[in-house]
């Protein structure tokens, strides 16, 4: 029976400096493991302090990465909606290009045609004036 109690006043015992490493920075929670042998009431106490402190570290860092992650996956999803966007006002675009090149084609037969008119006209003018001569 004297084994339990024993085993229980140390882990108290160690509770207690975990509690009193609690103020600590990480420096001297170290310099203290490494100056106690392994084993000993102050270095388990170390040792739970500096892993307690780990594990809140790694508790935040994954709170943290987890908010960076659905910003990510929110932006990713921004940037799928802006080259939807692009790709659809780009075939608009090469549309009204398209349009735009079938009314030159059209504008240049046009002009084509107005000259061909003026042409004639000059001739028949000249051809007037000649023959009234």
């Amino acid at each position: 029976m004297p084994a339990p109690a024993v085993e229980r006043t140390e882990t108290e015992r160690v509770q207690a400096l975990v509690h009193l490493l609690r103020t600590r920075s990480y420096e001297e929670i170290r310099q203290r493991m490494y100056d106690n042998p392994p084993g000993s009431e102050w270095w388990t106490a170390c040792k739970t302090e500096l892993d307690v402190r780990n594990g809140e570290q790694m508790a935040t860092a994954l709170s943290t990465t987890a908010r960076v992650l659905e910003r990510l996956r929110a932006s990713t999803e921004h940037f799928e909606q802006l080259a939807d966007t692009l790709y659809h006002t780009q075939a608009e675009v090469a549309n009204m290009l398209r349009g735009a090149k079938e009314a030159s084609r059209r504008l240049e037969i046009a002009v084509y045609a107005a000259i061909g008119i003026t042409l004639v006209q000059l001739f028949n003018l000249v051809f007037e004036v000649f023959r009234k001569r």
